[in-house]
């Protein structure tokens, strides 16, 4: 098989999915110079990226067909296994050598598969989920944890930099699910807590902006504390991350850790809590929205801004 070799001038780029983060991160490669070839399954949601020099295709197949690399960011693993592996998906449509690079946060072994299945047509597949949100998607600062062949992840390289600023690889297949299963694990508890402080805050009759600023450059700093908390105050819960997202994740963790025999009551907590949130009519919120099931459980009615005047 050739040795890959990724370049503007040289590789043609396929993208499907252009959601929340996917619309930024496949604009961020058609401002690199890529020429990108885009499938989502909304055609609205294309229109930008097709003003600006992108070509639509009818199927994920049809993507592939015209593609070096297809870049996949969709929502659940069946979304990735009908994309990917479907009898109109990526494999059916990608000529040998090419590549194949699922970003959405998935089921590990679900990336093993689509490996396998990659290989015994010729031709290669990295999982390769992100964190950072909303912000960092459109701010190119992604971080970006790949699972994949060595080689294939190094002559990636140029696309990972466009989107993102930490790329590490940290493995074979699924190595890349695993790394973003314990980034979710720790966001999970961490959102609990930024939550829980902010309703104690609240009650005890603080400033819940000064209190975050002198919260914010100690020992609890963090990024959510830093970017979700401020949404919490000024009360916007708009989706940087779904929580109906967030949930599929965290059910993913819980799975893999009972495959590992691990007991993590924490994540399993939290689950709990944003599976009663999403029950609450919040599913397409933002996860900071974790919030408002806490603050029903001791009857706080938190502060949101008024509706905008008609």
């Amino acid at each position: 098989m050739a040795r890959l070799e990724v370049s503007p001038e040289r590789t043609r780029i396929g993208w499907i999915g252009l959601g929340v983060m996917g619309a930024s991160m496949g604009g961020h490669l058609r401002s690199a110079g890529f020429r990108t070839t885009v499938y989502t399954r909304t055609r609205a949601k294309a229109e930008p990226l097709l003003a600006r020099g992108a070509v639509w295709a009818e199927t994920p197949r049809d993507v592939a067909a015209a593609s070096d690399v297809v870049f996949t960011m969709v929502g659940f693993p069946a979304d990735v296994r009908e994309v990917v592996l479907g009898g109109r998906g990526v494999l059916a449509g990608l000529a040998e050598g090419g590549v194949v690079v699922d970003m959405t946060t998935s089921e590990p072994s679900l990336a093993v598969e689509i490996a396998e299945a990659a290989r015994a047509r010729g031709v290669h597949a990295v999982d390769a989920p992100v964190s950072g949100g909303d912000v960092g998607a459109r701010e190119a600062r992604l971080s970006i944890m790949i699972g994949g062949e060595a080689a294939i992840v190094e002559a990636l390289r140029p696309c990972f930099a466009a989107m993102g600023k930490t790329i590490v690889h940290q493995g074979g297949p699924g190595a890349g699910q695993h790394t973003k299963m314990t980034n979710q694990i720790v966001i999970a508890s961490s959102m609990v807590g930024i939550c829980e402080a902010l309703l104690y805050a609240h009650r005890s009759g603080l400033d819940v902006t000064t209190a975050l600023e002198s919260v914010s450059s100690g020992a609890a700093s963090s990024w959510a504390l830093s970017n979700l908390a401020p949404r919490i105050v000024r009360g916007d819960f708009a989706a940087g991350f779904f929580v109906e997202h967030f949930v599929k994740d965290l059910g993913i963790a819980l799975a893999e850790a009972e495959r590992l025999k691990l007991a993590l009551p924490g994540l399993a907590l939290a689950r709990q809590l944003y599976v009663a949130l999403a029950a609450q009519g919040h599913a397409r919120d933002g996860t900071q929205a974790l919030l408002l099931a806490l603050a029903s459980l001791s009857s706080i009615d938190w502060p949101t801004p008024p509706p905008p005047a008609s």
